[in-house]
């Protein structure tokens, strides 16, 4: 009996997805908050970026564990130091995850419990589930079922994304205010030479 190799079963695997015609599913908004499968966190799921095409999440809400202040818990392995005291209530760990040909939105998602980010994949295929699969490296990956939640809890942040109350994005993802003519500062004009008498 001839064992094949990994490299020739991901050949085959490759082989057998290019003969099979893809179709497009239509996206569903996963906009919304959601219980995580271990019901250890809320995150606030939403609508980011320039265009407001991109998908941020942020943690709103964290399940206390034996005593613990979750406000005074401070992301202290993030891999930038000027974000190693910022509070892990609040922060944002979905960044900017863009729609893909299958109706998905890829990216990273940052994990503050060891300071690293990984690849994710987020999709809603029922209104009330989201679909969270993350991946250590491309086949090492799991996937949770997260619960939508309408609910506010004690300690939990409901304040608009960016405001006091509410969760606090990265800069790159803030929403910013669109720039309107009368917003916008005036070009200042040349003085045209006056024609001499």
């Amino acid at each position: 009996m001839m064992v094949k190799t990994p490299a020739a079963l991901f050949g085959l695997a490759a082989g057998l997805l290019a003969a099979c015609p893809s179709s497009a599913a239509p996206a569903r908004d996963p906009s919304g908050t959601w219980l995580t499968e271990d019901e250890r966190a809320r995150i606030r799921v939403e609508k980011c970026g320039p265009t407001q095409e991109n998908l941020c999440g942020y943690v709103v809400w964290m399940k206390p564990q034996e005593g613990e202040d979750p406000s005074a818990k401070r992301d202290s392995k993030n891999p930038d130091p000027r974000k190693r005291n910022r509070p892990v209530l609040g922060h944002q760990l979905m960044m900017g995850l863009t729609l893909n040909d299958e109706g998905r939105y890829v990216g990273k998602i940052y994990n503050n419990e060891d300071g690293k980010s990984y690849d994710v994949t987020v999709w809603s295929e029922q209104p009330g589930t989201l679909n969270v699969r993350g991946c250590l490296i491309a086949f090492l990956c799991s996937t949770q079922i997260w619960t939508r939640t309408n609910s506010v809890l004690p300690g939990q942040l409901a304040g608009a994304t960016g405001t006091p109350g509410g969760p606090t994005p990265d800069p790159e993802w803030a929403s910013r205010p669109p720039v309107t003519p009368a917003s916008a500062a005036p070009a200042q004009r040349r003085e045209q030479p006056r024609p001499k008498p």
